[in-house]
């Protein structure tokens, strides 16, 4: 069974069953060159190329045979008469199954993701959304990250803070990072003894437990501070009710503008639309999320607006407990090995950097 605390970049989920057959090696040669080639230089690929860019020792006679039974599988096709070859999805599941190995990002970006984590001091909210910046010029992807739930985690703390005399902040921390807080007000002056009573209370009642489990006050006596502890659990309750949903932040989403060339029905405009509805995408990313590293390559996503697209995922855990998915979305003509060795680098050090 896969360790999900570490998410392997060797375990893939969405493999496609056809592809499940291995190529013999002068195949598989040939269709990582025309994987390759083609995602470096977005040019159908020939025969010609393949021979003098690999080492294959064969004719540019024997590379078209063998072509034309990769074409004849299904792994590669030809756009139009005359030129070369480019992947079909099966051809790039093929690759990202058996043919691209674990890949490494290069130093220059290991150290800028390194160098983000070691300083970054920024709110929970803050750091996802800089998360997600930091993987999209990575990847020059658009990237996706999901947020841990209002009440995936336990309860930390809890304390209440009086604004003005009538206005009581409550604040809970959760042991994702998350810090939820709720404004209440009173149609009288509060006492700030009540308050610290009430403080201690609601700590101590809350702690350890999920929002989502809070149930109402113990009442202890019908004082003041047990009031404002009802009034507190039950506006809790209400927040969870209210934000129960996986928040979504989004960066690069103009790079699918930039690549709108690698889409021949998909319009960049309806995919940007698409990340705009967080609570959908979030949705979509949650189900699609295997035990390791997943990749979804244009026809094994259901959406019709991601027939042409690719998705790389990953999940990110935080004290042990799976707190929520980082992703790119691009072209299937991606760099695979780029965007699995960024995703899984990028959700390792998120889960630690929120285990803290």
């Amino acid at each position: 069974m896969t360790d999900r605390s570490e998410p392997d970049s060797g375990v893939l989920d969405g493999r496609l069953d056809e592809a499940s057959e291995r190529l013999d090696d002068r195949k598989a040669a040939i269709l990582r060159a025309i994987v390759e080639q083609y995602v470096d230089s977005a040019q159908p690929v020939g025969s010609q190329t393949i021979t003098q860019t690999t080492d294959l020792g064969v004719s540019a006679a024997t590379v078209r045979n063998e072509m034309s039974v990769l074409e004849r599988d299904g792994y590669i096709t030809q756009p139009h008469t005359s030129a070369g070859r480019i992947p079909t999805d099966r051809g790039y599941r093929y690759f990202v199954d058996h043919l691209a190995g674990a890949g490494q990002l290069p130093a220059p970006e290991r150290r800028r993701i390194a160098e983000f984590f070691t300083t970054a001091t920024l709110a929970m909210d803050e750091l996802l959304f800089e998360t997600s910046q930091l993987l999209a010029r990575v990847t020059t992807h658009a990237a996706l990250v999901v947020g841990p739930q209002t009440d995936a985690g336990p309860v930390r703390g809890g304390s209440l803070v009086l604004l003005q005399p009538r206005i009581l902040l409550v604040v809970v921390v959760l042991s994702n990072g998350s810090v939820e807080k709720e404004t209440l007000i009173f149609d009288d002056d509060l006492d700030e003894t009540d308050i610290a009573v009430a403080g201690a209370r609601l700590a101590q009642r809350i702690g350890g437990q999920r929002l989502a489990d809070v149930g109402g006050a113990i009442v202890e006596g019908p004082d003041a501070a047990e009031t404002l502890v009802t009034r507190s659990i039950d506006a809790l309750r209400a927040h969870v009710r209210l934000r129960h949903t996986d928040p979504l932040y989004v960066g690069g989403a103009s790079r699918l503008a930039a690549e709108q060339e690698a889409f021949a029905t998909t319009s960049a405009a309806r995919l940007i639309e698409l990340l705009e509805h967080h609570a959908a995408l979030a949705t979509l990313m949650r189900e699609l999320l295997g035990p390791g590293l997943t990749v979804r390559i244009g026809s094994e996503n259901a959406r019709p607006d991601l027939l042409e697209c690719s998705l790389v995922l990953a999940p990110y855990l935080v004290e042990g407990e799976l707190a929520g998915t980082v992703g790119v979305l691009g072209p299937t003509r991606m760099d695979y090995r780029t965007a699995q060795a960024a995703v899984a680098t990028v959700s390792r050090r998120l889960g630690r950097q929120l285990s803290r």
